[in-house]
């Protein structure tokens, strides 16, 4: 499978993290950083061997990620990373928008000084990774810097749906971002995190809306990707008949 590597999953004392944690986290990751792009099925035999653990907690970890929309799972066909429709983009961006806005206002409120220097640390590894070149790296950790801001928000459902939506936005970028776009998000990320410390919710809030606005300027949502039948795809073959 492409993007995963053979891993033997241990828990030490030193974590609290289960192997269903440890299994999600993976695919999660992987799935922020575009290494599973949308459509790449999910065997849960593969993964079972790639992490040494049964299928039954492969089955956990990809249930935990279907509930959260990023992973669709078939009955008798397995699992599958989601591949949003354009309709579907519009209305997850849409969502995103409304959240990310009621984050924002919370945030304000209750940003401890600690989550306001990691959100910082984050912004300066996002850059390092661009700078070098890795866009999976520097994808997931902007897709980190947004579910922080839900923890600043001091409200779990909050935080629930964020990790959901980011994730689900990481495949919309996936699917229809164009190859031009560039990278404009370490300034706006900066400028909010200077909003929020400030404790200016009105001005974070109109950063945000910005900084959303720009991450859809970059989709081609008027833009249905065709569909091609078996016809068309070996239409090489059917011509030499």
């Amino acid at each position: 499978m492409a993007g995963l590597s053979k891993t033997k999953i241990k828990t030490t004392k030193q974590s609290s993290r289960t192997q269903d944690d440890i299994v999600y986290g993976h695919i999660f990751d992987a799935i922020l950083e575009h290494r599973l792009p949308p459509g790449t099925k999910l065997s849960e035999e593969a993964l079972g061997e790639i992490f040494g653990v049964s299928r039954t907690i492969i089955r956990r970890a990809l249930l935990r990620l279907s509930v959260e929309q990023v992973v669709v799972t078939r009955p008798n066909r397995g699992s599958v990373v989601a591949s949003p429709s354009v309709e579907e983009a519009n209305q997850i961006l849409k969502a995103r928008e409304v959240l990310e806005l009621a984050i924002i206002e919370l945030a304000t409120k209750h940003a401890s000084k600690k989550q306001i220097e990691e959100c910082r640390a984050m912004i300066i590894e996002e850059d390092k990774a661009t700078l070098e070149g890795d866009q999976g790296r520097a994808i997931r950790i902007s897709g980190e810097f947004h579910i922080k801001l839900a923890e600043m928000a001091n409200n779990p459902p909050l935080l629930s749906f964020q990790r959901s939506l980011v994730s689900q936005c990481s495949l919309i970028i996936a699917l229809y971002e164009t190859s031009k776009a560039s990278n404009c998000s370490l300034d706006e990320h900066t400028m909010l995190v200077d909003a929020i410390e400030e404790g200016d919710e009105k001005h974070a809030r109109n950063l945000m809306v910005e900084h959303l606005s720009h991450i859809k300027s970059k989709l081609r949502l008027n833009e249905v990707k065709p569909r091609k039948d078996l016809h068309t795809v070996f239409s090489n073959v059917t011509n030499k008949k």
